[in-house]
């Protein structure tokens, strides 16, 4: 059985990237661009991990843990930021059960490992 990947980004070229690597190694992958439809996906698919954005339009990355967490207490989220001055949110998410915090850029050999370590599976 495979395990499944929501990747929830709003640069459309790296959701793509994400998704072909990942599926390479025998995930399967559903995308969003926005915290919004990645809480609406979350819903429909239920995921083994979500790795999102911290910031997106419409609704952001840390607000739709949020939302995921209060639908799966257990859910599996992983937050991916540009942004160093959200070390308290980070914290405060943590706490909240984000599982893991990783700052930008990301190498494509990282969504692998986490994919990895969150889902179970081994990679090829």
């Amino acid at each position: 059985m495979k395990k499944s990947i929501l990747i929830v980004e709003d640069d459309i070229n790296l959701n793509t990237l994400y998704k072909e690597i990942l599926e390479l190694q025998g995930f399967e992958v559903e995308i969003a661009e926005n915290g919004k439809e990645g809480v609406e996906k979350f819903v429909q698919t239920k995921p083994s991990l979500v790795i999102m954005d911290g910031e997106m339009p419409i609704l952001n990355g840390y607000d739709a843990f949020k939302q995921i967490k209060a639908i799966d207490k257990d859910a599996n989220v992983v937050i991916i930021t540009g942004f160093s001055e959200l070390e308290i949110k980070n914290q405060e998410a943590i706490k909240e059960g984000l599982i893991k915090v990783i700052s930008k850029p990301i190498t494509l050999k990282q969504i692998g490992e986490l994919a990895k370590k969150y889902t179970e599976i081994q990679v090829k």
